[in-house]
C-alpha cells in the first residue's frame, strides 16, 4: 500500500462531523483526492491513479479539461445565477443539443442533477397522460435517482415505508441471471414479451421509464430484439417512452444516446452526468408537442433554483463542443472495442469473473464465488477495488460488480496500463 498519512489524518478529522452513508467506493477506498488532470487523479499524499470511473461516470473529457476550465472561469467572472432566465450562451448550447440529438427531440429544459431531470420527465408524463392512464412502467434492477418519484418507479422502500406508487415493474434483460430460468436465444426474449403484456399493452399505462443499458445494476446490455419489441408495442398502444440516459447519454456507449443503438425513438430523454464534464447539469430533451403541451408547460413547470445556471451552461457548452469537434464519440467506439477485448481476456483468465459485458466505454465485470453456482461475491469485488486503488487504478464499485468507464480522451497505452493494473488486483484478491 502506498503512503496515506495526510489522507488518514484528514479522514479522521471528518468522521466526527460527517454523516455516514457515503458510497461504497468512498467507504472502502478511503482516499482524499486533491487534484485531477485528464485521466489521472492525485491524492493528498501525492499518489497517482488512473481514473477508470471518470469521476462517477461524469468526466467525459477527463478531469479539469482546459477548455471546460476556461469556459467556467470566464463565466465565473461574469455571472453565476439569476434564476431560470436567458443568458448569452444558452441559445448556443440549445443549438449544439439540436445538432447532437435525434431530430425529433427538438425541445429542451435545463436542470442540475439526474434525479431532478427524471422528476421533470415524470411531471410531463403525468400532466399529459389521458384520463385513465394512471400507471407508469419501469424495469426491475433499474435506477433513476434517490428522490421520491424516482424511488417510486422501482419500488425502492426506505425503512418501514413503501413507495410503490402507481409503478408497474417489468423484467430487465439480465440474461446472466434470468429470473425466468431461461437461456438466450432459445428463450425467444420472453422477458420482453412479458414487459409488453404487463406494461406496454395495458390501456392504463402512460409511460415506460427505462435505462437503455442498466448502469447501476452492473451494465446490463439488452440482447438484440429486446428493446425493438417493447418499443414497437409501446408506440402501438400510445405508451410514452422515457429514456433515462443520465449515465449513458452524451456519447459513452458509442452513440450520443444509447437508445439510438437499439433503435428506440424515445419521446422524452433525461441526460446529466457526462454532459458538463462533472459540473452539475442536466437536460430534459423531448418532442415539441409534449414539452409545449399547455398542461405540461404551466408557469414554473420547467423552472428550478439552478435551472439555466450560467455556470452549468458554460461547462456543458464547452464539453459538448469538444465532443462534437474532436469526433470523440467515434473514438469511444474504437476504444470501446479495444477495452472489451482486454476485459474479455481477463474473463478467460480468472474463473471468479462470472461475466464481462458492455459497449463503448461502459463495461461491467461481475464477480462470483464460482462460475457453476454464479453466486455473487461482493467481498471479492471489494478486495479487487481496494487492491486496484493501492496499485494506482480507480474503478467504480457496487456490490459484486465493478464498472469500468474511462474518459473519452484516454490514450490506448493508458487503457492497456489500466487493464494490466486491474489484472494484478484480481490476481492478488483471488490468491489471498
Amino acid at each position: 500500500m502506498r503512503h496515506q498519512h495526510r489522507q488518514l489524518d484528514r479522514l479522521g478529522r471528518e468522521e466526527s462531523r460527517l454523516a455516514p452513508g457515503a458510497s461504497e467506493e468512498a467507504t472502502v477506498g478511503r482516499r482524499v483526492f486533491a487534484e485531477g488532470r485528464g485521466p489521472v487523479l492525485t491524492d493528498l499524499d501525492g499518489n497517482r491513479y488512473l481514473d477508470f470511473a471518470a469521476g462517477t461516470l461524469t468526466q467525459s473529457l477527463g478531469h479539469t479539461h482546459p477548455e471546460v476550465v476556461q469556459a467556467l472561469t470566464a463565466q465565473a467572472g461574469r455571472l453565476w445565477n439569476v434564476h431560470d432566465t436567458s443568458t448569452p450562451d444558452r441559445a448556443r448550447l440549445l443549438d449544439t443539443l439540436a445538432r447532437l440529438l435525434p431530430e425529433h427531440l427538438d425541445t429542451y429544459a435545463l436542470f442540475s442533477t439526474g434525479a431532478e431531470v427524471v422528476e421533470a420527465a415524470l411531471r410531463v408524463v403525468q400532466s399529459t397522460a389521458p384520463p385513465g392512464r394512471n400507471r407508469t412502467g419501469a424495469l426491475r434492477h433499474g435506477f433513476h435517482g434517490k428522490t421520491l418519484g424516482a424511488r417510486m418507479l422501482v419500488h425502492w422502500d426506505i425503512g418501514h415505508q413503501s413507495f410503490a406508487g402507481n409503478s408497474v415493474l417489468g423484467y430487465a434483460p439480465y440474461c446472466y441471471r434470468c429470473p425466468l430460468g431461461l437461456e438466450y436465444p432459445s428463450c425467444g426474449i420472453r422477458c420482453a414479451s412479458l414487459v409488453r403484456r404487463h406494461i406496454a399493452d395495458k390501456p392504463n399505462t402512460s409511460a415506460l421509464v427505462f435505462e437503455p443499458v442498466l448502469g447501476a445494476a452492473g451494465v446490463i446490455v439488452p440482447p438484440p430484439g429486446y428493446w425493438e419489441q417493447i418499443a414497437d408495442a409501446c408506440r402501438a398502444n400510445g405508451v410514452l417512452l422515457v429514456a433515462d440516459e443520465v449515465l449513458t447519454g452524451g456519447g459513452r456507449t458509442g452513440a450520443f444516446l444509447a437508445s439510438e443503438l437499439f433503435g428506440v425513438e424515445a419521446d422524452l430523454v433525461a441526460l446529466s452526468k457526462g454532459m458538463a464534464n462533472g459540473f452539475p447539469f442536466a437536460v430534459l430533451a423531448g418532442r415539441r408537442d409534449l414539452l409545449h403541451d399547455p398542461a405540461a408547460a404551466t408557469p414554473g413547470a420547467y423552472a428550478s433554483t439552478y435551472a439555466s445556471n450560467p455556470l452549468g451552461i458554460a461547462a456543458a457548452r464547452a464539453t459538448l463542443e469538444v465532443i462534437e469537434r474532436d469526433r470523440l464519440i467515434e473514438q469511444v467506439g474504437r476504444l470501446g472495442e479495444l477495452l472489451g477485448e482486454r476485459l474479455r481476456a481477463l474473463y478467460g483468465r480468472f474463473e471468479n469473473i462470472g461475466q464481462v459485458r458492455g459497449l463503448g466505454l461502459l463495461w461491467g465485470v461481475e464477480f462470483v464465488t464460482d462460475r457453476a453456482s454464479r453466486t455473487p461475491s461482493p467481498a471479492l469485488a471489494r478486495s479487487v477495488y481496494a487492491r486496484a486503488l493501492d496499485l494506482g487504478l480507480r474503478v467504480a464499485l457496487g456490490g459484486h460488480m465493478l464498472r469500468i468507464a474511462p474518459p473519452f480522451t484516454i490514450e490506448e497505452a493508458l487503457l492497456d496500463e489500466g487493464v494490466g493494473l486491474l489484472a494484478k488486483a484480481i490476481d492478488g484478491a483471488v490468491a489471498q
